[in-house]
């Protein structure tokens, strides 16, 4: 199971106008190959009128799933430009499609490249880019006695209290990332002389904006 990875926040738009074209940019989270196309499709229905709507997507915990569409264009100026913007900003499981209304103005298959590779970029920064860390759900169970000095400690921390249970004893949920399980271990068995008893409950993804 993949640990840390890039992708996107969620759906973003962008218009740019490129010597009087029309470039649409539409951006998504895709998890599987299923939901990239179904997203491409939606696009085309949107823009049936469109010159050319464009699409390339990058999926699977070792990109093994990459595809790129120039939908007319000349072959390799529009869909392998945009993929490669997703490849080498290291995102996963993301689609991305590019709808253009031609404006008159022929731009050659640098222009083209390059026309396409910024609409991608633009519509990137709308869409938000966000890391995905695996962080494990520890539970730290106490005797009451113990709650308000390990509550403190915890909320000063770079750990996340994330809820305390009142039963019989005081049972502290706290996200971790997996990397600093260990330490979160030692941590909490110093704090409270050994008197802890510190378990695992589940994983699940935390996201961060990183641009």
């Amino acid at each position: 199971m993949r640990e840390n990875y890039l992708t996107v926040k969620g759906y973003g738009e962008s218009e740019i106008i490129i010597s009087k074209s029309r470039f649409l940019t539409y951006i998504e989270r895709a998890e599987t190959e299923e939901d990239a196309i179904a997203f491409i499709d939606s696009i085309k229905k949107r823009h049936q009128n469109a010159t050319h709507n464009c699409s390339a997507y990058i999926i699977g915990e070792h990109d093994h799933i990459q595809k790129a569409n120039d939908d007319g264009e000349p072959s390799g100026t529009a869909g392998v430009p945009m993929l490669e913007v997703l490849k080498k900003q290291s995102l996963k499981d993301t689609v991305v499609v590019v709808t253009r209304y031609f404006g008159g103005i022929k731009l050659g298959g640098g222009g083209l490249i390059r026309a396409y590779g910024k609409a991608t970029t633009e519509g990137l920064m709308a869409a938000q880019i966000v890391e995905r860390k695996l962080h494990h759900f520890m539970k730290v169970a106490i005797d009451y006695t113990w709650l308000g000095k390990v509550e403190n400690e915890i909320r000063g921390s770079s750990y996340t209290l994330e809820e305390i249970r009142y039963l019989e004893g005081v049972e502290i949920i706290v996200s971790v990332s997996k990397e600093e399980e260990e330490q979160f271990r030692n941590w909490i068995t110093d704090i409270t002389n050994g008197q802890a008893t510190i378990t695992f409950e589940n994983a699940q993804f935390i996201e961060f904006i990183v641009r």
